[in-house]
């Protein structure tokens, strides 16, 4: 495995990033910390999206050469589940939003294979492969028709860039599809992981080019400095998200991105 290019890069520049990168001799991964929708908390120095990335970035490179995805999947979950209380497994059993919530895609050496374990995405030899959660699409819609009502009714960019009023709108909808997590959608947050919407891809022997990214990068290229480009390129023409690109949040004023980001670029 040789690295070309790799970042990470927190959209707040006030707050630590959610997002990570695994390098071992046998495994390369790209985990997406997922932010919280709830006041809920499971430490007091760290962000429950931050926290979830760091455990499993912990297990990555801990764990042996050999081990299979389905193997992996396992493990994750148990290494997750012991910072859970024994008194809070049944609130966390009923209010999955309060769960230490992260996606990851990971490349094993040995295995030749990529897992791709909620929202995720990678290039291989240019071709695009994502995992997107399955209301997402449906959560942006409804964001980007509130956001244009509200333009139409006076309200500025500017003033949705300061406060998104239009991500507000969605708030209840996207912690109710929460409820879906290791359903509907697979996810790691140390409970029994969905295991049949785990995407798995084999490689075969010839090499390959491989580019890993969380979902911050809405337009994956196969160079850092074009994704980033085309990053910069939304943000100027479509800063809240809501025409050329459809997400559930925007360009917040005084931020970065939308979201933390994180790609990674390697041959094997």
């Amino acid at each position: 495995m040789k690295i070309i290019e790799q970042k990470i890069q927190g959209k707040d520049p006030e707050k630590k990033c959610e997002d990570g990168i695994v390098v071992t001799d046998d495994f390369i991964a790209v985990i997406d910390g997922s932010t919280a929708k709830t006041n809920y908390r499971h430490s007091r120095f760290r962000s429950n999206g931050r926290q979830a990335m760091r455990l499993t970035g912990k297990y990555i490179k801990k764990m042996p050469k050999g081990i299979d995805c389905h193997q992996f999947l396992i493990g994750v979950t148990n290494y997750i589940r012991r910072e859970y209380k024994k008194s809070e497994t049944e609130h966390l059993l009923l209010h999955p939003e309060d769960r230490l919530t992260c996606s990851a895609i990971i490349y094993s050496r040995l295995q030749r294979q990529l897992w791709l374990v909620g929202d995720c995405q990678c290039l291989i030899d240019g071709e695009l492969i994502d995992n997107p959660k399955p209301e997402e699409a449906v959560h942006a819609a409804k964001r980007s028709e509130y956001a244009k009502k509200l333009l139409s009714q006076g309200t500025t960019v500017d003033q949705l860039l300061t406060k998104d009023a239009s991500r507000e709108y969605i708030m209840a909808d996207m912690v109710e599809s929460m409820k879906q997590q290791n359903v509907s959608y697979a996810v790691i947050d140390g409970f029994r992981i969905a295991e049949q919407f785990v995407k798995v891809i084999t490689l075969d022997f010839q090499p390959h080019h491989i580019v890993m990214a969380s979902d911050g990068y809405p337009f994956l290229r196969e160079t850092l400095d074009e994704s980033e480009q085309l990053l910069r390129q939304q943000q100027e023409n479509d800063p809240l998200n809501i025409d050329t690109f459809l997400a559930c949040k925007a360009f917040i004023n005084g931020q970065d991105s939308f979201d933390d980001r994180s790609y990674i670029s390697f041959k094997i």
